[in-house]
């Protein structure tokens, strides 16, 4: 073993899939690139999620406490990467990005027509946003396209790298 940079770490960490969050504030639809979730609870359904303080989409969330977290296949990456590196203060990512925005139905803002899964939200935790921007969401209202089989998804490892999803393997588990 050798010494890793401490400011490294989060590359080895990766806590899930890369997703879409949508939100609307003020009438208008937004979209950005989310890297750091984790489910907290299994039932109700809790997610953690770390929105940037300064993005556009952190303003939205905390205003209205909605949201979408839309699961994008490997497919859709260079989109989402696309999403990721532009601000919805100055863009509507959705035009800009080939992106078909569909009412949700427990929600505001949009689902991604586009992507395999869907989960309207609800902001049910904010003890955490002041000091790390954490969110803790209640999925109210899940979606599922089953068009799309066996999905392969993207985990964001820093710098621009990526892991797609590889082969499933199945081992004994006493989770139901």
């Amino acid at each position: 073993m050798r010494t890793f940079p401490l400011s490294k770490v989060y590359t080895l960490l990766e806590p899930g899939p890369v997703v879409l969050l949508t939100t609307m504030y003020k009438g208008r639809p937004n979209v950005m690139t989310l890297s750091w979730q984790t489910m907290v609870e299994f039932e109700p359904p809790l997610v953690a999620c770390v929105v940037g303080e300064g993005s556009y989409s952190f303003a939205a969330l905390r205003a209205t406490r909605e949201c979408v977290i839309a699961l994008p296949a490997a497919a859709l990456a260079p989109q989402v990467v696309r999403v990721g590196n532009s601000s919805g203060r100055d863009l509507d990512k959705f035009e800009a990005f080939g992106l078909t925005p569909r009412p949700a139905r427990r929600v505001q803002p949009p689902l991604i027509e586009e992507c395999f899964a869907n989960l309207e939200c609800r902001v049910v935790d904010t003890r955490m946003v002041n000091r790390y921007d954490l969110f803790i969401l209640e999925v109210v209202q899940a979606w599922r396209d089953p068009a799309q089989r066996d999905p392969k998804t993207i985990h964001h490892q820093g710098y621009g790298v990526f892991v797609v999803d590889g082969r499933r393997i199945r081992l004994p588990s006493r989770m139901r």
